[in-house]
C-alpha cells in the first residue's frame, strides 16, 4: 500500500537539507551546527551521496538545499550538484561565498546548479568580518555575489539577525538590491547548537526586534514585485508558536555529513531517539518507518492542552527542539506559545543573559575537523 492509499502514512518530503561537511572558513557565533562537529574523514563519500539524492528523487523530493559548514570544501562539489540535475532535483547551494573563484562557479553552473544563497553577516566590512571572524571576508562576498550575476544564476541574500547587525536591516536590504539578489532573507539568530552558547550576546531586546519588524514590512512594501523579502522573528517574543519545519516529519529532513537522517537541523539535541543512517537504509525507510521520524507526527504525542488546541493542526505543537533547551523536556509544549507555563519566564531571557554585544565565543574548528 502506497501513502496515496493510506491516509495515516505521511505524505513524501518536499525538500532535502543535504549537509555535505561541517568544515568552514567563517566561526560565526550563531552558527546552528551541533557541538560536536563531523570530521572529514567521517564525512559520506560522493557514490553514498549520489545514491542519497537519487533516492530522494524516488521519494518525491523536489529541492535539495547543498549546505554545510562550507559546501566548497567538498571537492566532489560538481558531481553533487550534476547528480542532482541528473535526478531532476532542483539544487540550491548555500554558500558563504568566500571560497569560490569563477571558474569553479562556472563549473557548478555546468553541471546544473539552479540558484545560489549567500549568507552575509553584515551589510558594511567591519560589522560582517567581526561577526565572521575573518578579515577580507566582506569584500569576497561582494565579489563572488556579482560573479553570480554575471554568470547567470538567481541569487537570495541571506542575513543571521541579532544584536550586532539589528541596525544594519535598511543597509542589507540595498545590497540585496544593488547585488542583483532576487530575495533577501532576514532570519533572527535561532538558538541551537552554537547559537546557544551565545545567547547573552546575540538576542536584542523586544523593543528593538519590534523596531526590526517595521523596517522589513515598511520595506516590503516600497519593493513589492522587485525584491522578496523573508522574515523569520525571534521564537523567544512570540505569543504562538511556528509551525517548525512546517510540522516533524511532513515536509522536509535532513541529512547530515555523517549520514544520520534528521527531521530537523537540531533534532539530535534531543535525547532518546535513534536515527537511521543511509549507509545502512534507505531514505524511504527512514521517512515512512523509523521511530525518530514518528516520534512527533500528528498530534497524539501533544500535551491535553495542546491536544485541545484549535491550532494543533496549523503549528503542530511548534518545536521540539526548543522545548528541550528551554524546559528540559521535548515532548513539553514550546514555551513561545503564551498557553505554555514557562512562556513568562523565557520572554525575560534577553535582560538575564545580555552580555556585551561583541562579546562572542567564536566556533573554532580542529586541524583534525578542517
Amino acid at each position: 500500500m502506497s501513502h496515496l492509499d493510506d491516509p495515516a502514512r505521511p505524505a513524501p518530503p518536499l525538500g532535502m537539507l543535504a549537509e555535505l561537511t561541517h568544515r568552514c572558513p567563517l566561526q560565526c557565533p550563531y552558527c546552528s551546527n551541533p557541538l560536536e562537529l563531523t570530521r572529514k574523514r567521517d564525512e559520506l563519500d560522493t557514490a553514498t551521496w549520489q545514491r542519497v539524492f537519487a533516492e530522494a528523487a524516488e521519494l518525491g523530493v523536489l529541492q535539495v538545499h547543498l549546505s554545510g559548514g562550507e559546501p566548497a570544501l567538498r571537492q566532489d562539489l560538481e558531481a553533487l550538484v550534476a547528480s542532482c540535475a541528473e535526478q531532476g532535483l532542483y539544487s540550491n547551494l548555500i554558500t558563504a561565498g568566500v571560497n569560490i573563484d569563477r571558474a569553479r562557479l562556472e563549473a557548478l553552473a555546468e553541471a546544473g546548479l539552479d540558484h545560489v544563497q549567500l549568507s552575509v553577516q553584515g551589510a558594511t566590512a567591519p560589522i560582517n568580518d567581526h561577526i565572521a571572524n575573518q578579515p577580507g571576508a566582506f569584500d569576497k562576498k561582494l565579489a563572488f555575489a556579482r560573479e553570480v550575476a554575471d554568470v547567470g544564476l538567481p541569487l537570495t541574500l541571506n542575513s543571521v539577525i541579532h544584536r550586532a547587525n539589528l541596525h544594519q536591516i535598511p543597509e542589507l536590504v540595498e545590497l540585496a538590491l544593488d547585488l542583483g539578489a532576487r530575495r533577501l532573507e532576514i532570519a533572527h539568530a535561532q538558538y541551537y547548537g552554537w547559537a546557544l552558547e551565545n545567547r547573552g550576546a546575540l538576542m536584542p531586546p523586544r523593543e528593538q526586534v519590534m523596531e526590526a519588524l517595521a523596517l522589513v514590512e515598511a520595506a516590503r512594501e516600497r519593493l513589492e514585485g522587485k525584491l522578496v523579502i523573508d522574515a523569520v522573528v525571534p521564537d523567544y517574543y512570540a505569543r504562538l508558536p511556528k509551525p517548525c519545519m512546517n510540522g516533524w516529519g511532513r515536509q522536509s529532513l535532513n541529512v547530515t555529513p555523517a549520514g544520520r537522517v534528521l527531521p530537523c537541523h537540531a533534532a539530535e539535541t534531543i535525547p532518546g531517539l535513534t536515527f537511521l543512517n543511509v549507509r545502512e537504509h534507505g531514505l524511504g525507510e527512514i521517512w515512512y518507518d523509523s521511530s525518530a521520524f514518528n516520534a512527533y507526527r500528528g498530534t497524539a504525542w501533544m500535551p491535553d492542552t495542546c491536544q485541545s488546541c484549535e491550532r494543533r493542526e496549523i503549528d503542530w505543537g511548534g518545536c521540539r527542539c526548543q522545548a528541550l533547551a528551554l524546559t528540559g523536556e521535548a515532548s513539553q509544549m514550546d514555551p513561545v506559545c503564551e498557553r505554555s507555563p514557562y512562556h513568562d519566564e523565557i520572554q525575560t531571557l534577553a535582560i538575564v543573559d545580555s552580555k556585551r554585544d561583541d562579546d562572542f565565543t567564536y566556533r573554532r574548528f580542529s586541524r583534525q575537523s578542517a
